[in-house]
């Protein structure tokens, strides 16, 4: 069993994650089961960045994944901001990321319904916030990711890039404690991506920060680097 980390951000002790298979009237019935982590164990500290290396399929976003409480572990146990999140129901898990946890994911998942502004204050909205400090909130930070001229475009009229930039915004909006982002520079422009970087880890004393990617350069921002392979971590 590894250590406990009293100060740390984040936690992860042992933790794998075994997917079962569904039957398939393709592949037939009694597929094995599908081992994405295996045995992982790694800490972060508050005001750290650290990045997730590794080949397609070797368990990244499965860990980030269990990180920010969107999956529980097979066995293992992850603590985040001091709290055992592999315990924690769906709703309090639900709960714990909307207070904690900003989220950077390669699917952007903005409602198509509201502006670019709309979409960044969503979490604020979430928490209560009132009307006038969210929408400067977002005007900030979408400023922060060159978007100023795009406050009030809708989804629909963002390219794949600037919506990328909206989603890292929306992350940023409730000052989390932690960061997780899933290749955060995956549709942008080395330029506009280093911008975006550097909006990730300014101010960033008391934030941990958990960074998967396949860009040398974006994982170059990291005090360091995990990597795994098949679903295990290697040094």
């Amino acid at each position: 069993m590894s250590p406990e980390y009293t100060d740390a951000a984040v936690v992860c002790a042992d933790v794998s994650r075994v997917y079962n298979q569904r039957q398939s009237r393709f592949l037939g019935t009694g597929a094995d089961p599908v081992t994405a982590l295996s045995d992982v164990s790694l800490s972060v500290s508050p005001g750290e960045v650290v990045g997730i290396a590794g080949p397609s399929g070797s368990g990244k976003s499965t860990l980030l994944h269990l990180i920010a409480g969107l999956d529980s572990p097979t066995d293992g146990k992850i603590t985040v901001d001091g709290v055992d999140v592999s315990n924690l129901s769906g709703r309090q898990r639900t709960k714990f990321r909307l207070e904690h946890v900003g989220l950077i994911f390669q699917r952007f998942y903005l409602l198509p319904s509201l502006s670019a502004r709309g979409n960044v204050a969503l979490p604020l909205v979430e928490q209560g916030v009132r009307k006038r400090k969210r929408r400067d909130r977002a005007e900030e930070l979408l400023e922060q990711v060159g978007l100023g001229d795009r406050m009030t475009h809708r989804p629909g009229k963002l390219s794949g890039g600037e919506q990328q930039r909206v989603a890292i915004a929306r992350a940023l909006a409730a000052d989390p404690a932690l960061i997780i982002a899933d290749e955060p520079t995956g549709e942008l422009d080395t330029e506009t991506g280093n911008r975006v970087l550097e909006v990730l880890v300014q101010d960033h004393s008391e934030r941990a920060i958990v960074l998967a990617s396949h860009d040398e350069e974006t994982l170059a921002k990291a005090d360091r680097v995990v990597q795994l392979v098949d679903g295990k971590r290697v040094e």
